[in-house]
């Protein structure tokens, strides 16, 4: 991947990764619009670009989407149960789930997605095989951080793939 595509891609799926955090205005593409989520935030998921899947307001245009940061520890409550466009399981089943945190794993892997979906079950679905245009809003934001332990648990990966 060229590094301008991979720039690109890096910071569409770092709005799950630390677009909100990690990257300086300048590492932006132009008119590109992000903004940190809020408790009672009404989000939509939306595909926004290269087959990632994250979250924008619920009222903005499709056109003119502004990604919706999510920092790990960010509990969700659907409007209906979650419902994924692909798995690479598909032995999963969600059971009708409406309720979710955000979380990301596999932090060190620069090449690999990072955001996923924790069920109350315990399992984890990545957020790029979430269906387009489910409403979400947002519960609870993760506390803040009292120990290094807590710290890096939320802290973002800086790099996506």
């Amino acid at each position: 991947m060229i590094a301008g595509k991979r720039r690109i891609r890096s910071i569409i799926h770092l709005k799950g990764d630390s677009l909100c955090h990690a990257l300086s205005p300048a590492t932006k593409p132009r008119g590109f619009k992000s903004r940190p989520a809020v408790v009672a935030d009404k989000l939509v998921s939306h595909n926004f670009g290269r087959g990632t899947v994250g979250f924008k307001q619920a009222d903005d245009p499709i056109g003119d989407a502004t990604a919706v940061c999510i920092l790990p520890g960010t509990e969700l409550a659907f409007d209906k149960p979650i419902k994924l466009r692909w798995s690479a399981d598909e032995s999963k089943s969600l059971e009708g789930f409406t309720t979710a945190i955000f979380r990301q794993r596999d932090k060190d892997k620069p090449s690999v997605h990072h955001d996923v979906l924790e069920m109350p079950d315990g399992q984890q679905v990545l957020l790029t095989s979430l269906e387009e245009g489910q409403t979400a809003t947002v519960l609870q934001l993760p506390a803040a951080p009292r120990t290094e332990a807590e710290a890096e648990e939320q802290k973002r990966a800086e790099f996506a793939g």
